[in-house]
């Protein structure tokens, strides 16, 4: 499986010639789509999911989008191009295994109406990968070799990032959900992960590729 990581929350997996990506938003790069033969959406925000080009992308191409029953009703504008996935249900996407986990983004603030998020953890061959989107799910009885770990957003503390990777415990973790911060910030987030997590932590740059 190759990972590449683009800005932000989007994340491109391909395994011989099927390319599955995850999230692609407002903040990352057009070429992320290039050659989709499937998408995964975590949730409705715009930094997670920009309807237009989806639309376009999929229109074009005639590929699935696979999310929540409650994104679907948020994004008219692909509403019907999208088939509904609930938590705890597995499906096959461009020849990848995925299971769905988790199902409500993380709380914001009381006053802000939490949306529905689907974790999605995606599996091939011999190993997996775990994009939780906006959540802190945990993928109960698994054992995850690769974590897309959110490190900022105004729904989270690095704290609870800190736990959360410890709870799931993978090989490695990949910063993911930076783009909010600064060159500086993202250092000073680093030089903690790298201190307080027993995995391999890394921040990918945008566009780099690993297996």
């Amino acid at each position: 499986m190759r990972i590449t990581k683009f800005t932000h929350a989007c994340v491109r997996l391909e395994r011989d010639e099927s390319v599955l990506v995850i999230d692609p938003g407002s903040f990352s790069e057009r070429g992320a789509l290039d050659g989709a033969d499937a998408i995964l959406l975590t949730h409705e925000h715009i930094d997670h999911a920009e309807p237009e080009r989806i639309a376009e992308i999929v229109k074009e191409r005639g590929i699935p989008v696979f999310a929540h029953p409650g994104v679907a009703a948020a994004l008219p504008e692909i509403t019907s191009l999208i088939t509904t996935v609930q938590p705890g249900e597995s499906i096959e996407a461009a020849g990848f295994a995925v299971s769905a986990h988790g199902g409500a983004h993380q709380i914001i603030h009381p006053d802000i109406p939490r949306v529905p998020n689907l974790a999605w953890l995606v599996t091939a061959d011999d190993t997996n990968v775990y994009h939780p989107g906006d959540s802190f799910a945990i993928p109960d009885g698994v054992d995850v070799d690769t974590l897309f770990l959110p490190i900022s957003g105004p729904w989270m503390r690095m704290a609870e990032a800190v736990d959360f990777a410890r709870e799931i415990n993978p090989r490695r973790a990949f910063a993911l959900h930076e783009a909010l911060l600064s060159d500086i910030g993202i250092a000073v987030v680093g030089r903690n992960m790298e201190r307080l997590l027993d995995c391999e932590y890394t921040r990918l740059q945008p566009g780099t590729t690993v297996s």
